[in-house]
């Protein structure tokens, strides 16, 4: 079989069974059987085989782990905390609880790797207040949802561990490559509420005094120490990615239990039985679209790639955004995790054809598929936010393309300059990152 046939094979079968509405995780799966059968030296148990093998992976413990401190820090009451620094930095600016909104999503980015986190427990104690200040529903429905995404770029990040530890990239570096992107949508998302604000009559709120902003600092002082606990670590080689996020979770563990004491014995095994619930549906994905990533290798698809890219002569920029276009069209049907093993195992050996850098490959890609996370029909964090506001995703369409609009400029910005990604990790991690 050639690579174009297995290729096309593989996924038409795959989005049929998306259309056909068959959870992803068993789509990949599903996807993969008729291959083993039509090619003689292949045997259906090498797909359990490989799966298996992608779970005997020390760095994909950090995933549950990551959402287990996630859940412990919306379960603590840090959330509540977080708004409140965030009221008394930015709740002056003209719609003051949209830039809150922004603002507490990128403190809690820093602190969780998860936006499902953030848009759950951000969404449902903002967006009714947003109503009550004054932006519509489905405004502030968009607002809490793509502001959520940074929780994928601004690190520590879910997708980032994944994506490290699948193509052999420093995390360390990964972390510190989606600083500035994260804070560069940040700014774009306040500056499309800022003028949202202005055009529908939003004045100026009361600035916080001074003392006010100290105590809103001191009492979340605790919760902002996480990213430096976690980034600051892996950076200055105290601990691995995966060591992180143990530290992550038992701190949060901490603060809940001992510090605030807002997490007792009852909450403390809710919130672990959720974190497996989730974890489990996520590493299914991993071991599924591993086998299916498997396949696609075994009939040097890849390399087919490759052969025509450079054919086609392209460059740097144009791969760029051509690898943009890919993810950001496969993260509109499936998880950001799944999306990393098939596409950017795929397109990895492409980039490195091109002579695209490792970790501006890997920003470009993490950037895109954030962008999944509120677009339909996957949108995972847009239909959490709905949920929450108890309105359609129709409603909604038309507000989360007036903030995407810049958040694709600054995907452009990555993709044409990338010392916007690669400034810091040159910078702090010289040794690992040329």
């Amino acid at each position: 079989m050639t690579p174009g046939f297995v290729a096309a094979l593989l996924f038409g079968l795959f989005l049929l069974f998306i259309i056909l509405r068959v959870p992803v995780a068993f789509a990949l799966a599903l996807a993969c059987i008729p291959v083993f059968f039509l090619e003689p030296r292949l045997t259906p148990i090498l797909l359990l085989q490989e799966m298996f093998r992608s779970y005997n992976s020390f760095v994909l413990l950090a995933v549950p782990f990551f959402l287990l401190a996630a859940n412990l820090m919306n379960a603590a009451g840090i959330t509540d905390r977080l708004i409140r620094l965030s009221r008394a930095l930015v709740g002056h600016l003209p719609g003051g609880l949209g830039h809150v909104n922004v603002v507490v999503s990128m403190f809690f980015a820093g602190i969780s790797g998860s936006s499902t986190a953030d848009a759950a427990g951000i969404g449902s104690l903002l967006i009714p207040q947003m109503k009550k200040e004054g932006f519509s529903a489905s405004f502030s429905v968009a607002v809490t949802a793509c502001s959520s995404v940074m929780g994928v770029v601004i690190p520590p990040s879910i997708l980032m561990v994944v994506w490290g530890g699948l193509m052999s990239v420093s995390i360390g570096g990964l972390f510190l490559a989606g600083i500035i992107p994260g804070i560069l949508i940040a700014g774009a998302q306040m500056a499309t509420v800022y003028i949202y604000a202005r055009r529908h009559g939003m004045g100026l709120h009361t600035r916080a005094t001074f003392r006010e902003l100290a105590g809103a600092f001191l009492g979340a002082a605790l919760a902002l120490m996480t990213p430096i606990i976690i980034v600051g670590g892996i950076v200055g080689g105290v601990f691995t990615p995966t060591e992180a996020s143990v530290v992550a979770a038992l701190y949060a563990l901490f603060l809940g239990m001992v510090v605030y004491r807002t997490i007792g014995l009852r909450l403390l095994t809710e919130v672990l039985y959720d974190t497996g619930r989730f974890a489990s549906i996520a590493l299914f994905c991993i071991g599924t679209a591993s086998a299916f990533g498997w396949i696609l290798a075994y009939f040097k698809v890849p390399a087919a790639l490759v052969a025509y890219v450079q054919a086609m002569d392209l460059g740097i920029t144009e791969m760029g955004f051509a690898v943009a276009i890919a993810f950001l069209i496969i993260g509109c049907f499936i998880d950001a995790i799944p999306a990393i093993i098939i596409l950017g195992t795929v397109l990895w050996p492409v980039t490195q054809s091109v002579g695209m850098h490792p970790i501006h490959f890997a920003m470009i890609g993490v950037i895109s598929l954030a962008f999944g996370l509120v677009t339909p029909p996957y949108g995972l964090c847009l239909l959490i936010s709905c949920s929450v506001a108890g309105i359609s995703v129709k409603r909604v369409i038309k507000d989360v393309a007036i903030i995407l609009a810049p958040m694709l400029a600054i995907l452009a910005l990555v993709i044409v300059f990338p010392s916007i990604s690669l400034w810091l990790p040159r910078m702090l991690m010289p040794q690992f990152v040329n």
